[in-house]
């Protein structure tokens, strides 16, 4: 169950390292453009404020992968930093789009469940 919890927590890090690029670096290119629905006049005007959010999903996947990396010893960093992506997944469900309940929350939680049964 071990092993199956750090891949999952790998795979949320991983994912939080993509939003990172598409944030920070994609956001007005066509890549980003379309994984956010925007034109390229509202990504212009928001392009500072969505590179701010990339840099603190990659505070995520720091985190997630610093856990993964400490193996056992890491356990409760890891709860620590799917727990951050979690509320954040929530609040921006309720906030933004419901569809970063699925993309975000749900592997967060998924993988806090598999780290709580391991």
């Amino acid at each position: 169950m071990a092993v199956i919890a750090n891949i999952v927590v790998a795979l949320v890090a991983v994912l939080h390292i993509y939003i990172l690029v598409l944030e920070m670096f994609w956001w007005d290119k066509p890549a980003g453009l379309r994984a956010f629905r925007m034109t390229r006049e509202a990504a212009l005007a928001t392009k500072v404020l969505a590179a701010n959010q990339g840099l603190y999903n990659g505070f995520l996947a720091a985190g997630l992968l610093w856990g993964l990396l400490l193996g056992a010893q890491g356990t409760s960093i890891k709860i620590f930093f799917l727990s951050c992506v979690l509320v954040a997944g929530v609040y921006g469900a309720a906030t933004a789009s419901r569809k970063i309940l699925f993309v975000q929350a749900l592997p967060a939680a998924l993988g806090l469940l598999l780290l709580v049964l391991a």
